[in-house]
């Protein structure tokens, strides 16, 4: 039953954003996992060794032991069962990710909240029983999503309201892929791809030195259905999108990326947004921000931050590209707009 699990997690998540590496020399080696709710796949070029598959794993499960809300004695569920108590005393990569967390929160305008925990709970976009919740059960918790009612000092996090609650799920992949880039470059290893569940890294140059290319999910379909490839070079690419979770209810498709101003699933013409810049954790942060924020207010954005490119597709098959994607349409059912 867990093989069959993990095989279908496999296959609904990895279809998110895809490598396309065919053109590349044969791996010496690579390693799958199951870890923070996701299919991690770490490739090794030419320098693979076990001892660092290890500890890469090793790290991305102790990030997971620290920042998920499902694991009881992680420092975020410590903290969201204090709210309105008192500060909670937290490892140093959690301080770290909640202090990244609000810096792009401030950055976004609350587009980006980690405190949005109560409203995922309440719409039980991860829970085997989602819904649509009344409007009165919104307006219960809108008050409680509010970034600026969190507290840092000293690596000690406090959320000053009760039944506020953080979710770091907007944020702490980006951290664990960047984490293992940096046990990758640490361990003399020079060329890598890391997919954390859609959170690329690439480490490195192909051996033929051309760039390397990477498939953007069709939002409409599932399973690797792509509308385009990003010609990219050593960089992270994160896509956020109304496939990754969801479900329908009287035939309409509700996901899991929130505008936190009022409590419902981002509906801005907006289908998927995939980032492209230099730490991953940034483009996880982003590809949320821009999403909520739409595009014209995400652009402006994005305009703001050096070096950070995005591909923004649309209801409409649309899709616009700032000015430094190398973007190659493939699925011409879509168009490319200048």
């Amino acid at each position: 039953m867990a093989y069959k699990n993990f095989l279908r997690a496999f296959f609904a998540i990895s279809g998110l954003i895809i490598c396309v590496l065919a053109s590349c020399a044969k791996t010496e080696s690579s390693r799958i996992e199951l870890a923070l709710g996701t299919v991690c796949s770490i490739t090794l070029f030419e320098q693979g060794q076990e001892s660092v598959y290890d500890e890469i794993f090793s790290r991305i499960r102790e990030i997971e032991s620290l920042m998920s809300v499902n694991i009881p004695s992680s420092d975020v569920s410590r903290i969201n069962a204090a709210a309105g108590i008192e500060p909670v005393q937290v490892d140093k990569d959690t301080f770290k990710v909640i202090a990244h967390a609000i810096y792009f929160a401030e950055l976004s305008g609350g587009a980006l909240d980690p405190t949005v925990g109560p409203l995922v709970a309440l719409w039980g976009i991860n829970s085997p029983a989602p819904h649509v919740p009344t409007q009165e059960e919104i307006n219960s918790v809108l008050p409680l999503v509010n970034w600026r009612n969190v507290e840092l000092y000293n690596q000690s996090v406090y959320l000053t309201r009760r039944g506020m609650a953080l979710d770091l799920g907007a944020i702490a992949k980006g951290y664990a892929a960047d984490e293992a880039a940096r046990i990758i470059r640490e361990a003399g290893i020079n060329r890598a791809r890391i997919d954390l569940g859609g959170n690329i890294i690439l480490i490195g140059q192909k051996k033929d030195r051309s760039p390397w290319r990477v498939g953007i999910q069709n939002p409409e379909e599932s399973h690797g259905a792509i509308t385009g490839i990003l010609q990219i070079p050593e960089q992270s690419v994160v896509t956020s999108g109304i496939y990754e979770r969801f479900f329908e209810e009287n035939g309409k498709r509700y996901h899991h990326i929130f505008l936190p101003s009022n409590g419902y699933p981002v509906d801005n013409g907006l289908t998927s947004v995939t980032i492209i810049t230099e730490n991953s954790i940034d483009a996880d942060a982003l590809s949320t921000s821009v999403f909520v924020l739409g595009y014209e207010r995400g652009r402006l954005l994005l305009e703001s931050i050096p070096q950070t490119e995005a591909v923004f597709i649309f209801s409409d098959r649309s899709i616009r590209t700032t000015p430094g994607a190398m973007f190659i349409l493939t699925d011409k059912s879509f168009s490319v707009k200048r």
